[in-house]
């Protein structure tokens, strides 16, 4: 038999997923940071992945993180017991399934005080179980299949056009990267300034982040709901944020100093709500999301010519009457 997580334990899903980062944090580890801490010998690291190939998103990301790391898993998929035995395979016995989530809203229908009936959406979360492909017997031989890591040029010059085809302006000089929402612009440092091309990339990776705040894109306005902690709130976005972004360029995130000192104002944050991570997570995701949405779509390729048709050859009459 195995052994997925207790009624009890998915009963408060927000409780139980800050309460995880928050005891991270209080020992300064960063959740989103985890799988560029650890030596990962699956090679380069990527977001979690669905039995059909498809990435977790916005929370799930953290939650698989720290999942995989916790108990030593390097495959990145996952998949829950019904899947698993959907393509012939099994969970081993005494195996531990791992938590994720699915937000969603539902309709009901009210009647007011005037009689009228109204249509009222509720949003709702609940978490379900899943395995890592390491924990199940008997898949086809692909889903243990280790990626074949990217050569590092490869992977600058990607993250350099995906940089590039955001249009966002950028601007070189000083010894702060930053985002200035006055003038709507990231400036970064000289690029030789950098450690390597790498940690440029992944710096620009969270200015960009920050970008996407602007009022003409996501539009994110922090300060009602997080109050004098909106400053703090969009530096956790920005961190998250580029860690997706980092995942899915191949890149490492870079480790700022100088954000040691939010560690403080995230505690916070998260002490006094425990669906801040979540709101922050989604924002970071749907950050993530709008630079994905920049980038020029693959071109279709041409559909070959349909085969000419023989020509259609009319009857013609031996004669005609008039």
């Amino acid at each position: 038999m195995t052994s997925p997580r207790p009624a009890s334990a998915r009963a408060d899903v927000y409780s139980s997923v800050t309460s995880r980062i928050v005891a991270d944090l209080e020992k300064g580890v960063r959740s989103w940071q985890k799988p560029w801490d650890a030596e990962h010998p699956a090679g380069s690291i990527t977001r979690p992945l669905r039995h059909s190939g498809i990435p977790y998103r916005g929370m799930n990301v953290l939650l698989l993180w720290g999942e995989a790391l916790a108990q030593g898993y390097n495959a990145p998929i996952w998949m829950t017991y019904k899947q698993a035995a959907e393509l012939g395979a099994h969970v081993r016995r005494g195996e531990r399934g791992s938590l994720v989530v699915f937000a969603d809203r539902f309709t009901t229908t009210e009647t007011d005080d005037a009689g009228q009936a109204i249509e009222r959406e509720i949003p709702f979360m609940k978490g379900y179980t899943v395995f890592n492909v390491e924990q199940i017997e008997g898949l086809p031989a692909h889903y243990y299949a280790k990626a074949e890591p990217r050569e590092p040029i490869a992977r600058i010059e990607q993250a350099e056009a995906f940089f590039a085809a955001t249009g966002a302006a950028i601007t070189h000089g000083g010894n702060r990267a930053c985002y200035s929402p006055g003038l709507d612009q990231v400036r970064m440092p000289p690029r030789d300034s950098f450690r390597d091309a790498e940690s440029y990339c992944a710096t620009l990776a969270h200015e960009l982040t920050h970008w996407t705040s602007h009022p003409s894109r996501c539009a994110r306005e922090l300060g009602k709901r997080f109050g004098d902690s909106a400053y703090a709130a969009e530096e956790l976005i920005a961190e998250m944020g580029s860690a997706f972004l980092c995942a899915d360029l191949g890149l490492t995130p870079e480790v700022r100093e100088d954000h040691a000192q939010y560690l403080g104002h995230w505690l916070g944050i998260l002490k006094a709500d425990k669906r801040a991570i979540f709101t922050a997570a989604a924002q970071a995701q749907r950050a993530a999301d709008y630079l994905h949405g920049l980038q020029p779509k693959p071109e279709a390729k041409p559909s070959p010519p349909a085969p000419a048709r023989p020509a259609t050859l009319r009857p013609v009459p031996d004669f005609v009457l008039t």
